[in-house]
Order: structure tokens, then C-alpha cells, then sequence
């Protein structure tokens, strides 16, 4: 043996351009890393059963550099030149390679994109995908779908690692056009998809409508301590990912390309149609909800969003903190209005629980956004799960990934806001959200849960979850 499987992706031969599927237009395709002692290679592997088992290509590896750095292909089809592409990472040479291909088997390099943004010590996991625009709309009120334009911009997406300015690994992206061969960046900057730790690698899904924000979803764990987080013997498990996000692009106040990133939606894991906390007068005051019987999961989304902020002499915080009851542990965050030249600060602190302790485990995280001074409005929303908390500010413009161990769980939530100008209004919703597992749970009592499960027929298969896991 001496090999293993890294990170790729899969995608849907719907035309049999791979000539595996003769008699359907479902089969699936898997181009994955192949890692060996001697070298990194591209290989693929069929299905057409769906993706519940996969067929090694016999004419593997598809694409070989002779490199042991050398992984991560993300494949998408481009369809003015009725071509498949691929990004692929020369790891430890900053360079992002594009192939492109007619088949799947048969691939060209075309170009490569290098030494940009943070370098870190190498690059990984690129993503590159089209984005829709947000127009005439604030980004600061609730998104409406008839405000995205499909535009010819794209970003490339790739992840550091170590290098992140917080330590360890991040993702960073860079808007740009695309034409089948060659990606030229907008303008130079270097911008990070998350302000927090805990959110790398993240990857698109594809075929979706041009005009709709483009989903994708990542790892939530940095690579500093991401193999010495607490692992009980019942769960067993290394980490989790983030939940589905919404991607748009969009002309902020400072920024002609910032990526809005917003969670799903996830109205039907409500708990009850109707929030459980409703307060539209929460100014200079707090509420306190104790949830520990009421969300069985552990889990809820949460909002607080402040109107009429003054342009200037601005004043005041808005902070949240959960809490267990049983422990005294807590996580916390905040915003504060008073920053000045009318950006206001968001912060995040994890520092109060004690399930585990690393020195890159570091505690506190900070970003900002500016005030749009026609509307003088922040909206942030939370989603809270057991060991992990995730925000977004204005929609997503700034979005923050944190996870967290606590002794004890966390089951009270604590809203409240002081010294805010008059005229200012807060007003803060909480919805309980179901657990998605809970029609799988194996009925032993502890809620476990079985993936999907295949047996290995010959040499030649490979199971479903090897393909696309994170190292």
C-alpha cells in the first residue's frame, strides 16, 4: 500500500465526455490527490451508482509533476469552451496551476497563478467559482434575491497554511475574471474569508443558477491544535464543519469586491415558527433566556440588529454571552459603536472555558465594518452550536469562526446593551434549531450516528468518504 487519499472533488459527467457512462447521464467523477512517498499525483475515480462507490481509473495518475507538493484539484466545468477545469496547488512554490480538459482523463496545463496575497509556507485547496453581484441594495438590510446580477466575475479561493495573521491556517480570495485558461485578478489586495480561526479550506458546490449566491461550506479548526482538541471516547470525532454559506459579492463603502458570506437558510430547523425571544426595545438593558430544557440540541441562531446610529459622537456596546449554568463557563462577543470615523468593531472571546488548553489556542478575535451613512444601520447574526460559534456581520460581509470546549454545556444566553445614543433602537430575536441527525440516530440512546457504510469488493473500489476528506 503505502499511499493515501487527499483532498479533491467530484463532479457529474452529464454529457459522458469521460466515455464511463455510456447508458447515463448521472455518473459521477472523483479527481482526487494521490499521496505516496515518492510523489503527489492527480488521479480519478468513477461511479455509477450515485457516488456510493467509486472505480479506480486504470489509466491513473491523470496528471503527474514529479512533485511531492503537488495536491488539491477542484474541478468545475466551463461552458463557453464546453471544457473541465482544474485548480490544483503546487503547494510550496505559491503557485495555483489551471488544466484544462475535454474528458476528464486527458488534461493541458494552461496557466498558473503565483505569489499572491499571503504565502505562509504553502498554498492549498483552491477554489475558483463564479459569484453573482448584490445591486442597488444596502448590504446592511435583508438580502433580496431580485438584487443579484450575474456578472463575469469570479474569485479564487485559496487557504494558507501556517501563515494566517492569527496564527496557523486561514483561506484568503481574490475577485477576478476568468476565460477558460487564465485568471486575472481585479486589483491586488489580499482578503481573508474569515476574521476568527477556526475556518479553512472551504469548498464550493457547483451547477447552481448563475443569479444565486454560490454555496460552499469549510473546515472549522486551524491546523495549530487541530490534532490535540478534546476527543471523548464516545464521539470520537477530530472536528466539524462550518454551517452552508451563501457567497455574493458585493460594493461596500471601502471595498469594490467584498465577499458576503451568510449562512443557508436554515428556517426549517426552527424549533418553533415564532422566536423565542422577540424584543424590539432592548435598549440599555438585558435579557436573559434559559434554554437548557427548551433546545434539546444545544443549538440556536440568534440576532441583534441596531438602527439609527449617529454619524458622529456615536456611543455604546451591544454584547452577547452563553453561559453554563452548571460550570460558570462562557463564550462572549460584542459590538462597540463608539470606533470612530464610523466603523464599528465586532469582537469574540473564548476564553472563559476550560475543556482544553493549548497555547495556540488563543482566545480573543476582532474585525470591523464601516457604517453606511445612509443607513447607520449593524446587523449581526450568531449561529451557536455546541462547540462552535459562528457571526456575521451585515450580511456576511465580515464573518467569524470560533470553536470552543467547555467543561460544562452551555444552555443560557445573555443579551444586553449600555450607553447608546438616544434614538438609537436594538432589537434581538433567538430561534431554537432542531438537530439535523436526529431521524439517523441509531436508537442506542447516545446519538450516534452511522455514515454511509460500504463494503470494499476488490482493490479496485474505494469507499465514498475517502474521496474529498481533509487531511
Amino acid at each position: 500500500m503505502g499511499e493515501a487519499i487527499f483532498s479533491g472533488s467530484a463532479v457529474v459527467d452529464v454529457n459522458n465526455t469521460s466515455g464511463f457512462f455510456p447508458n447515463q447521464t448521472n455518473g459521477v467523477v472523483a479527481m482526487y490527490t494521490l499521496n505516496t512517498m515518492q510523489e503527489q499525483t492527480q488521479d480519478i475515480a468513477y461511479s455509477t451508482d450515485g457516488g456510493y462507490t467509486f472505480t479506480k481509473y486504470a489509466g491513473n495518475p491523470v496528471i503527474s509533476i514529479g512533485s511531492t507538493q503537488f495536491r488539491d484539484p477542484k474541478v468545475l466545468w466551463y461552458a463557453p469552451t464546453q471544457s473541465w477545469v482544474a485548480v490544483i496547488s503546487y503547494a510550496q512554490d505559491f503557485v495555483i496551476g489551471i488544466y484544462t480538459s475535454p474528458n476528464l482523463t486527458n488534461w493541458t496545463h494552461a496557466s498558473n497563478f503565483t505569489h499572491a496575497g499571503l504565502l505562509g509556507l504553502q498554498y492549498e485547496c483552491p477554489n475558483l467559482v463564479a459569484l453573482p453581484m448584490l445591486i442597488n441594495a444596502s448590504i446592511a438590510e435583508p438580502l433580496d434575491p431580485s438584487n443579484f446580477a450575474s456578472t463575469d466575475m469570479y474569485i479564487l479561493q485559496i487557504s494558507i497554511n501556517p501563515g494566517a495573521p492569527q496564527g496557523g491556517s486561514i483561506s484568503q480570495y481574490f475577485p477576478g475574471t476568468f476565460n477558460g485558461t487564465h485568471f486575472t485578478p481585479a486589483d491586488a489586495a489580499t482578503r481573508l474569508t474569515d476574521f476568527g480561526k477556526d475556518n479553512y479550506a472551504g469548498q464550493f458546490f457547483y451547477n447552481i443558477p448563475s443569479t444565486s449566491p454560490q454555496i460552499s461550506i469549510a473546515w472549522a479548526s486551524n491546523w495549530e491544535y487541530a490534532q490535540n482538541v478534546p476527543t471523548g471516547t464516545l464521539e470520537d470525532f477530530r472536528s466539524f464543519m462550518t454551517v452552508p454559506r451563501m457567497n455574493v459579492l458585493a460594493n461596500t463603502t471601502r471595498n469594490p469586491y467584498a465577499l458576503l458570506s451568510y449562512p443557508y437558510d436554515y428556517n426549517p430547523l426552527y424549533t418553533t415558527p415564532t422566536s423565542l425571544i422577540n424584543s424590539t426595545t432592548l435598549l440599555n438593558s438585558s435579557l436573559l433566556y434559559d434554554y437548557s430544557t427548551t433546545i434539546p440540541s444545544g443549538a440556536l441562531t440568534f440576532s441583534i440588529n441596531i438602527t439609527g446610529i449617529p454619524t458622529v459622537n456615536a456611543t455604546g456596546t451591544a454584547n452577547f454571552t452563553f453561559l453554563s449554568s452548571v460550570t460558570g463557563e462562557s463564550i462572549r462577543g460584542g459590538l462597540f459603536l463608539a470606533g470612530g470615523n464610523g466603523d464599528t468593531p465586532l469582537w469574540l472571546d473564548r476564553g472563559y472555558t476550560r475543556g482544553f488548553d493549548n497555547p495556540f489556542f488563543t482566545n480573543k478575535f476582532s474585525t470591523d465594518v464601516w457604517l453606511n451613512p445612509d443607513t447607520q444601520t449593524v446587523r449581526l447574526l450568531g449561529v451557536l452550536d455546541r462547540s462552535i460559534l459562528e457571526v456575521f456581520l451585515n450580511n456576511g460581509e465580515k464573518a467569524g469562526t470560533m470553536i470552543f470546549f467547555p467543561e460544562g454545556e452551555l444552555d443560557t444566553l445573555i443579551i444586553r446593551t449600555n450607553d447608546l445614543n438616544d434614538g438609537t433602537t436594538v432589537s434581538a430575536e433567538v430561534f431554537g434549531l432542531q438537530s439535523t441527525w436526529t431521524s439517523q440516530e441509531v436508537g442506542n440512546g447516545n446519538g450516534t450516528v452511522l455514515g454511509n457504510v460500504t463494503t470494499m469488493a476488490s482493490s479496485q473500489r474505494v469507499r465514498r468518504d475517502n474521496l474529498g476528506h481533509l487531511r
